[in-house]
């Protein structure tokens, strides 16, 4: 298999996380800084990686899955290292609420291709608003303190929330989508 510059940047996305973990951990002073850089790029690389295969034409069914799967393990591992860092039951629940949607979303596209139905839960512009709060949540919930007059743990949180709240939205969409077929299902 031929690997595009595309799936590249996939693979490093999922290269980074070890990354993630290992500076989340350093007892160094700037780890969440590190912290937050190694998330963004990988951020951006999710951003970059769609863009350029569309935009070359270098889209492959191989990238299709890894894309999905390289963003739900970064956010997952992400959430997990925030929620470890201020174990908070409101941190804990939000992250519980993202993870588990993912999950299930996952799942339920699975399995909905499986069916030759995957197109009727495809990402919908409510999912790509989920995802721009739930970055930015993860990127400043990573630097781990306010700066300077900035509450920047208070945003974080508030960011947060409203990713979960979108999250627990576009999974009711994606499921209310695949409803007929889940009721035949059955």
């Amino acid at each position: 298999m031929r690997f595009n510059l595309p799936t590249t940047l996939t693979l490093l996305r999922i290269v980074l996380i070890p990354v993630l973990v290992l500076f989340c951990y350093l007892p160094v002073d700037w780890s969440n800084i590190a912290c937050v850089v190694i998330f963004s790029i990988a951020a951006l690389t999710d951003w970059l990686d769609g863009y350029l295969a569309r935009r070359w034409q270098q889209m492959t069914a191989f990238g299709a899955f890894l894309d999905p799967v390289a963003d739900k393990l970064m956010v997952a591992v992400a959430l997990v290292l925030i929620v470890q860092n201020d174990p908070s039951p409101s941190l804990a629940i939000a992250s519980a609420v993202i993870i588990g949607r993912e999950i299930t979303i996952t799942s339920l596209r699975e399995w909905m291709a499986e069916l030759g139905e995957r197109a009727k839960i495809k990402v919908s512009w409510l999912g790509k608003v989920k995802t721009t709060f739930q970055m930015l949540a993860i990127v400043v919930l990573l630097y781990g303190s306010d700066y300077e007059n900035i509450p920047l743990r208070d945003i974080g949180y508030l960011l947060l929330f409203v990713a979960a709240v979108l999250t627990l939205w576009s999974m009711i969409s994606y499921l209310r989508a695949a409803l007929p077929l889940l009721k035949r299902g059955l």
